[in-house]
């Protein structure tokens, strides 16, 4: 009997320890630590509203959740030149750009092309359109932002981390530098976002070159444009800094109809 005793009490132990050891590992499994900030949310991260605060631009949250401006605009009804207040409740329930659908509310008709996509198929421009845009781009624009993008690099620096598609942690690039270092406008066109509304990017710059391309430039330490002003490609347009992460770099991204693409794909060989 002693013996039987002491067998059940080291079964007992041997099921004591597992049960501890099994709940340790549950937990450690269960505790995944969350990065600190990402640049861009991913597909299946987008709240249905955003609530407008101070700061906030209909670019910015364009921006912020991988959305075309022009979509969120007429989706939520907001006529040039975009502005938008403090509390504003913007519905981000649109149509993605990288869907099979139109650039289009969800009401729409996604096998129905529309006005513009047919005018620009054809290479005619309606007076109704040149009416439209005539409040927010000046007549004059420099070389090269109605076409496509003549991309070149915005600084010299090395390459310190590349494009992650499929992560969501990083939507461009990131190039080293020092402190105070010019930043260059990779492409000609006009600056649609200056400020540090957005979290992660630290000091922003966002340039639009045509209806389909943007282009990003965080972690500046000075901004030396501001929103509405026309740059050419090579033109200084920031210094370098560190705003916002943990060393001196510029993190580069480039947009194509709202959604991240890889740089490397656009920008020359060196």
């Amino acid at each position: 009997m002693p013996k039987i005793g002491l067998i059940f009490s080291r079964l007992n132990a041997n099921v004591f320890i597992f049960l501890i050891t099994f709940n340790l590992l549950s937990g450690c499994a269960n505790h995944s630590v969350a990065p600190v900030s990402e640049k861009s949310y991913g597909r299946n991260k987008i709240p249905s509203v955003h609530v407008v605060i101070p700061g906030d631009t209909l670019f910015s949250i364009a921006w912020r959740y991988g959305l075309k401006y022009e979509v969120l605009a007429k989706h939520n009804n907001i006529k040039p030149p975009y502005i938008i207040r403090p509390s504003q409740v913007i519905r981000l329930d649109v149509v993605r750009i990288n869907d099979s659908s139109s650039l289009a509310s969800p009401k729409v008709n996604p096998h129905v092309p529309s006005a513009r996509q047919a005018f620009r198929s054809s290479g005619v421009t309606p007076n109704s359109k040149i009416k439209k845009t005539a409040k927010v781009y000046p007549k004059s624009q420099p070389s090269g932002f109605s076409g496509a993008p003549q991309w070149r690099w915005p600084t010299s620096g090395p390459l310190l981390s590349s494009f992650q598609s499929n992560s969501g942690l990083n939507k461009g690039i990131d190039i080293g530098g020092k402190l105070g270092e010019p930043v260059l406008a990779a492409a000609s066109g006009r600056v649609v976002y200056s400020g540090s509304g957005l979290r992660g990017y630290g000091k922003l710059l966002i340039i639009k070159h045509n209806e389909t391309f943007l282009s990003a430039y965080a972690h500046n330490h000075a901004l030396r444009v501001k929103e509405g002003d026309m740059v050419k490609v090579g033109q200084v347009i920031a210094e370098m800094g560190s705003s916002g992460t943990d060393r001196v770099k510029l993190h580069f991204e480039i947009r194509r109809d709202g959604t991240p693409v890889d740089p490397m794909k656009f920008l020359p060989r060196r």
